[in-house]
């Protein structure tokens, strides 16, 4: 199993962007983590579905995050975590390719890694773990504390089906995540390099937003795309066609 079970976007500031995502996609709150404060950070979870839609922003400065945002010229993509039910081999074929841990977050039935931007190119990769059923869904997932189910909301969106990495070399970003993750290269129709999960596809373009590599969008699939685009014109959020910016990241409703 190889999941899209998170996607975390960075923020300047948290309230105001928790306060545009929820207003247009119509989702809630599940959790805030306290031991992100450690990081200079302070956080706020989401559920799109049965997956989990996280923002993160610095509360002081020389964080990583803060420097992220300084690079790539405001809010936007940050982290693509992955959920396997097989770390041991994921943690193997990592250490193989001699790729850096940034961290390992370990709290016994939950445990990550984060990989180095730098020797995978794009965002924040993380390939977690968790412990309990996992036959469903909608299983337990620690980041998003005891009962996330609960913050469920599906009346505007119900998924995350892609998550869009541009850069200036999308073919060779694209192989090289194919590789670290064991998962075939393909093309979708528009010819674009792309790798499958087992609920979503991870998907390789050219950054042409001026802001460089990076996590630039995601897509979603809507159950009331109507209101997702009256909710966004009424915030004053960038629409274009079937796409909305909101957070520094392109979301394309589908």
């Amino acid at each position: 199993m190889l999941r899209m079970r998170q996607i975390c976007l960075v923020a300047a500031s948290l309230e105001p962007a928790i306060e545009e995502l929820c207003g247009v996609l119509g989702i809630e709150v599940c959790h805030r983590d306290p031991a992100v404060a450690r990081y200079g950070l302070e956080n706020a979870l989401m559920p799109v579905g049965n997956q989990l839609l996280e923002v993160v922003a610095p509360t002081q400065a020389g964080t990583a995050a803060g420097r992220y945002l300084d690079r790539r010229g405001g809010d936007g993509g940050y982290m693509v975590i992955l959920q396997t039910d097989d770390l041991a081999a994921a943690r193997a074929r990592i250490d193989g390719f001699g790729i850096r841990i940034v961290s390992e977050p370990n709290h016994g039935d939950y445990v990550g890694m984060q990989l180095h931007p730098r020797d995978t190119g794009g965002a924040i990769l993380s390939i977690d773990w968790n412990d309990g059923d996992q036959s469903g869904l909608d299983g337990p997932w620690g980041p998003a504390g005891p009962d996330w189910q609960r913050a469920r909301r599906t009346e505007r969106v119900r998924a995350m089906t892609a998550a869009e990495l541009q850069s200036d070399d999308p073919a060779k970003l694209a192989e090289r995540w194919s590789e670290i993750l064991d998962r075939p290269l393909a093309k979708d129709a528009l010819g674009r390099p792309s790798i499958a999960l087992d609920d979503a596809v991870l998907r390789f373009v050219p950054a042409k937003d001026g802001r460089g590599e990076g996590l630039g969008g995601l897509d979603l699939a809507v159950t009331d795309k109507a209101a997702v685009l009256d909710a966004a014109m009424g915030l004053g959020c960038p629409i274009e066609g079937d796409q909305v910016t909101l957070c520094g990241t392109r979301f394309r409703l589908i």
